[in-house]
């Protein structure tokens, strides 16, 4: 009966030892494995029930093992939920809104709505094909966000202050400079929408477009990227990126395990793959995850204070 217990407890704690020391390990080369990886909270928190059944089992080592599993998880897991400090912006605000619209399928009454209510000086859309984005200009968006730049991959993004190309934009993106007033420079913004990882194969796209993404540049033009970029925090791809000097809003006030997708009453564990990503001297004063409606996805705000 000993080694029974023994095996149990062991048997149990394996799998989220593992889980957790491949998600220390940064590897994400397997496709399945790109997909798993995006439920690690949920498997964090499934894992304290280890340690508490090897208790029951009476098997201290089994226990102890459980207990360093669930502190790794922890501190993979804590900083989303516990609010960054701030650095000195002393420049204009800039409300930002990202939102993927399933090929257009939110009614554009309901994308001027919260146009209206967040306020926005910036709209980041993505699966906003040519009908859709017809659909919105007749509605009024023009009216709120009168400048626009279209991208690939159906990204638009729309404004409410004048607009420049600095360059080419990354596939699955559209880039603008946008000339704030009170602000010091234009700031950058970037409409991301990266390849979906959603079968054998396109996770080799799905890589070259989060390297693709243009990384933050701290010493140099203040950039923001806002969009659907099919990836969590806990993916080393958008690692990389913030590591460039980006930090993640959700992030920043503590809101990361709100999820975004998906958002239309499927069967799965919600995951955190919108985001809005602001260069390290930008101070994120507030941030909300929005539904919208028709759409697999929620959109995500954030009001930034430029440096």
């Amino acid at each position: 009966m000993g080694r029974w217990k023994t095996f149990v407890a062991w048997a149990l704690l394996a799998p989220f030892a593992v889980w957790a020391a491949v998600r220390l390990s940064g590897w994400d080369s397997s496709f399945r494995w790109v997909q798993l990886v995006s439920f690690t909270p949920y498997v964090a928190a499934a894992s304290v029930a280890v340690p508490v059944a090897a208790l029951v089992l009476r098997r201290k080592g089994a226990a102890l093992a459980g207990v360093a599993v669930v502190a790794v998880f922890a501190a993979l897991l804590a900083p989303r939920v516990l609010p960054d400090s701030e650095p000195v912006a002393k420049g204009p605000e800039l409300r930002v809104l990202a939102a993927n619209l399933l090929f257009g399928r939110t009614p554009p009454a309901d994308v001027l709505s919260l146009v209206r209510v967040l306020d926005l000086d910036v709209l980041a859309l993505s699966e906003l094909p040519s009908q859709a984005k017809d659909a919105l200009d007749d509605a009024g968006i023009r009216e709120y966000l009168p400048y626009a730049e279209d991208g690939t991959n159906d990204t638009t993004l729309y404004s409410a202050h004048p607009l420049t190309v600095p360059g080419p934009s990354p596939a699955g993106a559209v880039r603008a400079e946008l000339t704030v007033p009170g602000a010091a420079e234009p700031v950058e913004v970037v409409a991301v929408h990266t390849c979906a990882p959603l079968y054998p194969g396109l996770d080799r796209c799905w890589r070259e477009s989060q390297a693709a993404l243009p990384p933050a540049t701290p010493d140099g033009r203040v950039r923001v990227l806002a969009g659907d970029f099919n990836a969590t925090l806990d993916h080393t791809t958008i690692r990389d990126v913030l590591a460039t000097g980006y930090r993640d809003a959700a992030e920043v006030r503590g809101s990361a395990l709100a999820p975004t997708w998906p958002a239309d009453g499927r069967p799965l564990p919600g995951v955190v793959i919108d985001h809005v990503l602001a260069d390290r001297r930008v101070a994120v004063l507030d941030y909300a995850v929005h539904p919208l409606p028709d759409s697999d996805h929620r959109g995500v705000f954030a009001l930034l204070r430029l440096p």
